[in-house]
């Protein structure tokens, strides 16, 4: 059996010289829901960037058991669904139907399976009606959820999920958490909203200047207090 999600020794400056990741290996296995914790500027997100290729760094990372390169890019691409923390990064087409479509209709889907999955995504989160609306009329929480729908509709084996529950109100906050525990994929989601992370992963990892500092269970590390101060996290 292979890992859904293997990175060995992944190191990434950007242009401008900034080290953002100093060698992080992490494996994440099929099924499994993992959270990712830290102070900004740790390197979450420049992690998250690399499973789709739209960072390349050194080391290795590797998605369903393909080495992430060009050659592999669409395959990898299909398989990771990745939500950005804000939606307005992902919604861009007029109507709730056209950006839920989008990606199935680029792998050249026909029709009929286009409109299979896009119907079989919204209701995955819950938002069947939304199908005609238009995407920026619509609050944060339904942009999240739409925005996951988004990368729902290309089947993912795994949806990478960026600040998840940021900018919404405590019912959408829960219904998100509701949602997520529904859903088959492997989840990896970065945070920093640590009830959401008792609540939904058993797997917790903290990052800080661009290492991973501690991976294990999510009960043991949030007890930690030591732990958790010393990395800039309180106790939920």
């Amino acid at each position: 059996m292979h890992h859904t999600l293997e990175v060995s020794n992944l190191k990434f400056s950007y242009p401008d010289g900034h080290a953002a990741l100093h060698g992080v290996t992490l494996s994440i296995a099929p099924g499994e829901k993992v959270a990712l914790v830290g102070p900004n500027g740790a390197g979450k997100s420049t992690l998250f960037l690399h499973f789709n290729g739209i960072l390349m760094g050194e080391g290795e990372v590797r998605v369903c058991g393909l080495p992430i390169q060009k050659e592999t890019l669409g395959k990898v691409r299909a398989s990771v669904g990745l939500v950005f923390q804000h939606p307005d990064d992902q919604l861009f087409s007029p109507t709730v139907l056209e950006d839920v479509a989008f990606g199935p209709l680029h792998m050249g889907l026909p029709e009929t399976e286009v409109r299979q999955r896009v119907e079989k995504a919204l209701a995955a989160v819950d938002m069947s009606d939304y199908l005609n609306r238009i995407s920026h009329h619509l609050s944060v929480g339904e942009k999240k959820r739409i925005a996951i729908a988004t990368v729902l509709s290309m089947n993912p084996e795994i949806l990478v999920l960026d600040e998840p529950t940021a900018g919404l109100d405590p019912r959408a906050r829960r219904g998100l958490i509701n949602l997520l525990k529904t859903l088959p994929q492997t989840i990896f989601a970065s945070t920093h909203d640590l009830r959401f992370v008792r609540d939904l992963f058993p797997r917790t990892v903290i990052m800080d200047q661009g290492l991973i500092v501690a991976d294990g269970a999510t009960d043991k590390i949030l007890n930690d207090v030591a732990l958790l101060e010393a990395h800039g996290l309180e106790k939920p």
